[in-house]
């Protein structure tokens, strides 16, 4: 399917990368200066719905610039326009709703480093796409990097093929450990009360299983998160066969709250997961954002994260099955 399409003019951006002969992100601008309005905008989503989502998956990503998006209503108004289905986000980053299907994204400190991550990777229900929308664009940093997932498994099958074999074919085990009342001094502070809807222990554990997930309550009233076995890498209908690294490794491996092994409780050499983090850095793509900027990522083709920021930065989101 072409690029090409009479409602849009194809632009570029700083920092896009051209991977595997498509332009990462694929940025569309309005055809023409008077037709950046929101209403003629929706009218461009809605005329040409199937080609779009065919450009997210032919893409990756897609960001639309020069349109005169305000706000979380007219995000949410842009978001409807598909009409694709809602998914509630699980996870452990503190969010509010903001309107409709809007949220705020992670609302943790901007100082922090928010690691790349495929949105509820762990969970059984995962969104296809995740869409971003920048209100206040940050002064400095708070960038969205994002890194096409098969890249990375392409890198590690040829400097680690026996690791990679082993994952993948033995599976992975996550576990979490969360507090029962919310922390917004931390990018991972969701209490599991808020994270699953409730305060009975009980239902939190049905809810839990229905996640795919396993709880072990702690003393102090938080709770222990055990998630396996879990992929290494996946391959999704219509993105050319690509093995897709949809994991968690090294954000969760060796960490304070977190740990990942194999399934059957083999450690992952250390050195393959600090390889592994240099290789999605390497492979990361970013640009600045600017106010009004809406990016649509395929959530099952590429990880995303938060680069630190200066204050001001308000970017807001919506996940769709």
């Amino acid at each position: 399917m072409e690029y090409s399409c009479k409602d849009f003019k194809v632009g570029k951006c700083e920092g896009e990368k051209v991977v595997d002969g498509e332009s990462m992100p694929l940025v569309l601008h309005p055809q023409e200066p008077n037709k950046s309005d929101l209403e003629s905008l929706l009218l461009a989503l809605k005329t040409n719905k199937d080609w779009f989502e065919q450009m997210i998956i032919k893409n990756s990503a897609v960001l639309l610039r020069g349109f005169d998006v305000k706000n979380a209503q007219d995000f949410n108004e842009i978001v409807e326009a598909f009409g694709w289905d809602d998914i509630r986000y699980v996870g452990p980053a503190p969010r509010t709703h903001v309107y409709k299907r809007v949220w705020t994204a992670n609302e943790g400190p901007l100082s922090e480093f928010i690691y790349y991550h495929h949105e509820m990777v762990l969970i059984s229900e995962y969104p296809k796409k995740v869409i971003l929308f920048c209100e206040v664009p940050p002064p400095e940093g708070g960038q969205t990097p994002f890194v096409p997932s098969f890249k990375i498994t392409e890198r590690m099958l040829e400097e680690f093929p026996e690791a990679v074999e082993e994952m993948d074919s033995k599976g992975l085990k996550y576990s979490f450990t969360a507090l029962s009342k919310n922390d917004t001094a931390s990018m991972r502070g969701r209490g599991w009360e808020d994270a699953f809807g409730t305060s009975d222990r009980a239902e939190a554990e049905k809810r839990c299983k229905a996640l795919g997930m396993d709880l072990e309550w702690q003393p102090e009233g938080s709770v222990k998160t055990v998630l396996g076995p879990r992929a290494l890498t996946k391959v999704f209908d219509g993105r050319k066969g690509r093995r897709m690294w949809f994991n968690t490794v090294v954000g969760m491996h060796g960490k304070e709250i977190s740990s990942a092994c194999m399934a059957d409780g083999t450690e992952i050499p250390e050195n393959v997961v600090k390889r592994c983090e240099e290789i999605i850095e390497d492979e990361s793509i970013q640009f600045k954002w600017e106010k009004g900027d809406v990016l649509f990522l395929d959530n099952l083709a590429v990880l995303h994260g938060r680069r630190p920021s200066m204050p001001p930065r308000k970017v807001l989101v919506a996940t769709c099955k």
